[in-house]
């Protein structure tokens, strides 16, 4: 049987995103509008918006920017139509001094006219790619997903904002990985080709003890791990900073948006 993205049977990013703001539909966004890019989403002071951009730039591996909000601003056509920064996500973390304080479906209460947002590419934008290309994404057939692992890998400092790689992991037939290199590679607004493949104790990495996961993972016999830059990763930069409020989305409920992934291809 071959692998399926999602168990819903929804396509369209503006239909989901209704349900979402609706409630109707809750949790991950993993396969949900195959062919279209998901986003991780930062909200933080504009005070600090410009520091935590260099940071990204310097770091564009795990920090895809593919939008940077005006101050205020929680309407971006850019990134979809009728789509509100505020609502349209299945849930959000709220931290403040970088503790966790609350988790909510809609900020529309704390909105504050000096949030910026951050809306940068994530990996499960690429597991559509994968599929269409003949990689064999034999862990969804196995009801698994990605692990994520805090690597012992150092993202470039820049003011307040540092931190180590997080990385999400999927596990590959050595045939496929050689194809799901190739094939990301491609996407780099979805953090692009594997960071490391295989021998994780080389990146710090215990595949017994994930730092996150969406599900039971596990190397299956003749399987190699290959690791992916994180957009977790600046999340935790900002946790790190301290920062007198910042909001993430939920782990996994991420931003549908618009834009499809085929228009950002590289090297076609």
């Amino acid at each position: 049987m071959p692998a399926r993205l999602s168990k819903f049977p929804l396509e369209h990013p503006q239909q989901i995103r209704n349900l979402i703001r609706e409630d109707k539909v809750k949790g991950s966004t993993a396969g949900l509008a195959p062919g279209f890019i998901q986003c991780n989403l930062l909200i933080i002071s504009a005070r600090y918006a410009e520091e935590f951009f260099t940071y990204c730039e310097k770091n564009s591996k795990v920090c895809p920017i593919i939008s940077r909000s005006n101050p205020g601003e929680f309407v971006v056509p850019d990134l979809g139509d009728d789509l509100d920064l505020r609502t349209d996500l299945g849930g959000y973390c709220i931290f403040e001094r970088g503790k966790a304080v609350q988790e909510a479906t809609s900020i529309k209460e704390i909105w504050q006219d000096d949030f910026v947002s951050f809306a940068y590419g994530c990996s499960f934008s690429f597991e559509y790619a994968l599929l269409k290309e003949g990689v064999d994404l034999a862990y969804l057939r196995r009801g698994q997903r990605e692990a994520l692992y805090i690597t012992n890998i150092d993202t470039t400092p820049h003011g307040r904002f540092a931190g180590k790689i997080v990385a999400s992991m999927r596990p590959f037939h050595p045939n496929d990985a050689i194809k799901a290199i190739v094939v990301t590679e491609k996407y780099p607004l979805v953090h692009g080709a594997p960071i490391h493949v295989a021998l994780p104790h080389l990146i710090g990495v215990d595949l017994t003890k994930p730092y996150e996961t969406l599900g039971p993972v596990e190397l299956a016999e003749n399987e190699i791990p290959l690791f992916w830059a994180c957009g977790v990763t600046p999340q935790r930069a900002l946790i790190n900073a301290d920062l007198p409020i910042c909001i993430t989305h939920k782990s996994a409920n991420m931003l549908i948006t618009d834009i499809l992934l085929s228009d950002f291809a590289e090297g076609d």
